[in-house]
């Protein structure tokens, strides 16, 4: 692997010295953007219940306590360095009992059925096995009429992803369709996509 292949594999699981690096750029610049742009999409209850599967440095699951403030956000996320972070960011809403972060993976959640109102997956499906069999997952820890909402930063329509994909193990990049299909495929209705012309940009919103 070289030194570039290295570097951009810690968007997928951050690891070690770069993955430290990653963690930390992930809560700003661009990214802040896009999550604002996605959450723009979103209308939450003050007492809403929220999880955040792949919740990287943990600046996505303090904009969810933010727009929460009587509820709770969880974050989740398979990579330590990742944990650490988000722990980090979060410490005062975690100490105050509205906010836990834990390691796991999108592929086994550890929660009851019918745990939250919303769940969150921002930049993260991309890198998620068996993408079908994580998104009924995710659906089973909803309550009824729960919604699922996916940010990503690449709509799938421009060929740029290719050269990502190449250089990231196990990263795909989906395409609207593409996500319509596995999400209805896994039990969603109500799926409606939102795309941004100009940066190509998606959010997916998807009810159970």
């Amino acid at each position: 692997m070289g030194l570039l292949s290295k570097i951009f594999s810690n968007t997928r699981k951050p690891e070690g010295f770069f993955g430290r690096m990653m963690v930390n750029g992930m809560n700003g610049g661009g990214h802040a953007r896009l999550a604002e742009w996605g959450l723009s999409h979103l209308t939450l209850t003050a007492d809403a219940n929220v999880l955040d599967v792949g919740c990287g440095g943990g600046a996505n699951v303090a904009r969810l306590l933010k727009r929460c403030p009587k509820g709770t956000v969880t974050g989740i996320d398979y990579s330590p360095v990742s944990v650490k972070k988000s722990t980090e960011v979060n410490a005062s809403a975690i100490a105050a009992g509205r906010c836990r972060v834990l390691e796991g993976s999108a592929a086994a959640l550890p929660f009851e059925d019918g745990a939250f109102d919303l769940v969150t997956a921002f930049e993260t499906v991309y890198f998620w096995p068996d993408i079908e069999e994580c998104f009924r997952g995710v659906r089973r820890t909803l309550k009824e009429g729960g919604r699922f909402a996916i940010v990503n930063e690449d709509d799938g329509l421009t060929g740029k992803n290719e050269k990502w994909e190449k250089m990231i193990d196990g990263m795909h990049t989906y395409t609207p369709d593409e996500l319509r299909t596995h999400l209805a495929n896994a039990g969603f209705r109500d799926i409606a996509v939102h795309g941004d012309g100009q940066h190509h940009w998606l959010a997916v919103m998807a009810t159970k």
